[in-house]
């Protein structure tokens, strides 16, 4: 075959410009490897919501990479990694699809972007699978010991390069076309257990002013309070400028979030909290971002609560969602079983891997 030419991503100042050629196809071949992979059309993302976030690389640096043959976009690869100087890892994603897999553009986007992280001091590399809800004749289990993946092209292309399955996740699935008695049953009952200490604080971004410190708190913990095996996750510094500018990257790329967060009473801190988004299409799929209940504050049914009150709230935001969409670690049986009390039913799974760059 001719030979493959790999080069750096333009990201453009506008997707309607001739230059935003390359950031399309990036976003359509990633949704349609994702569809292929996890079995399910439930995960597909926006060039309009993405863009803002590889326009605006204050915190995050976003690298990626177009594969051409013949002229013709054959594959893409990104690279991300966080600016703190501190941080050490750097997440990536490789997308390909047939009739393209398996001809050696696959392996030769991983390989820039590996070269990519080492030039960049990276000490390792982690990336995300997805993988469908049915088992296959071979499966593989992570080193956390808990769920199992079927193995699928991505999954065998990382498993030959050196590759570590370190976690699996479970993408769970709640219907909102009927009515949501658990969720309000739930809600009732977890805040009576709570008690008078914690109170339910909820907003659409943008985050109001006096809430942005205590909501990057708490959105900085998920590094550090989330199980994620031996995932090597960089801490990163998040504060109310950060709020902001992560605010405004949501509302440019057109999409609505909610949050349903828990304050401590007592000390006026957010110690709990949960994200619901949808892009511009509100007959979409809902997916959740961020939930978290801080370590020192578990054990008081504030999981449940942010979950129930949020998705009860998103009822009259979003009304014409036919279901939300969220992944949970297989390890965190708090936050599954919260998911299986009020309906939700797995759709897919997800690998989180991870290399040590030598």
């Amino acid at each position: 075959m001719s030979e493959i030419i790999i080069n750096d991503l333009v990201v453009p100042e506008r997707l309607d410009s001739a230059e935003a050629a390359e950031f399309h196809a990036m976003v359509a071949i990633g949704n349609r490897q994702a569809e292929l992979d996890a079995g399910i059309d439930d995960l597909a993302e926006t060039a309009e919501e993405l863009l803002p976030s590889w326009r605006d690389q204050t915190d995050r640096s976003q690298r990626g990479f177009i594969a051409r043959r013949d002229g013709v976009i054959v594959g893409a690869a990104y690279l991300s990694t966080a600016n703190d100087e501190r941080a050490t890892s750097g997440d990536m994603g490789v997308m390909v699809t047939p009739p393209h897999w398996g001809t050696g553009v696959e392996q030769a986007l991983l390989d820039r972007v590996e070269r990519t992280a080492r030039e960049l001091g990276r000490t390792s590399v982690q990336s995300w699978t997805l993988h469908p809800a049915a088992s296959s004749e071979r499966m593989l289990t992570p080193t956390t010991a808990w769920g199992r993946v079927a193995t699928t092209g991505l999954s065998e292309l990382l498993l030959t390069n050196g590759y570590v399955l370190e976690q699996v996740e479970r993408n769970s699935v709640l219907p909102l076309d009927g009515p949501l008695t658990l969720a309000e049953e739930s809600l009732s009952a977890s805040v009576a257990f709570a008690g008078d200490d914690y109170r339910i604080v909820s907003w659409t971004l943008p985050t109001p002013a006096h809430l942005r410190e205590g909501y990057a708190d708490v959105i900085s913990r998920m590094a550090t309070d989330v199980p994620s095996g031996d995932l090597e996750i960089d801490e990163e510094v998040w504060d109310a400028a950060r709020v902001v500018r992560h605010d405004q990257n949501i509302i440019a790329g057109g999409q609505l979030l909610s949050v349903a967060a828990v304050e401590h009473v007592p000390t006026g801190k957010l110690v709990a909290f949960n994200e619901l988004v949808i892009g511009a299409d509100h007959s979409g799929v809902t997916h959740q971002f961020g939930t978290l209940v801080v370590e020192e504050h578990r054990g008081k049914r504030l999981g449940t609560i942010v979950k129930c009150a949020n998705l009860l709230r998103w009822r009259e935001i979003a009304p014409d969602s036919p279901k939300i969409s969220t992944f949970n670690a297989e390890e965190n049986r708090a936050m599954l079983d919260i998911n299986e009390a009020i309906g939700f039913v797995p759709a897919s799974y997800a690998g989180g891997w991870q290399k040590k760059l030598g």
